[in-house]
């Protein structure tokens, strides 16, 4: 695998880990709302968020990766 290919599969993991991205925001948002925040990373819905789509993107570059496919 060369550093080409791992740009390849970055920009194809894109778009899960936005996807995470906004879901965690909004369903944390809604959770913040309700009063329950003490159980996020930091105490923060954005860096919780953060943090769920950085996995997300960590675990679609890997299943790509074993799975074959590019970009797209």
């Amino acid at each position: 695998m060369t550093y080409g290919d791992l740009q390849l599969y970055a920009i194809g993991a894109l778009g899960p880990a936005i996807g995470v991205f906004l879901g965690v925001l909004i369903g944390l948002s809604i959770s913040k709302r309700a009063g329950k925040t003490n159980w996020l990373f930091r105490e923060s819905v954005y860096a919780t968020a953060f943090l769920a789509s950085a996995l997300a993107f960590g675990v679609a570059i890997l299943v790509r990766m074993l799975m074959g496919g590019g970009a797209i």
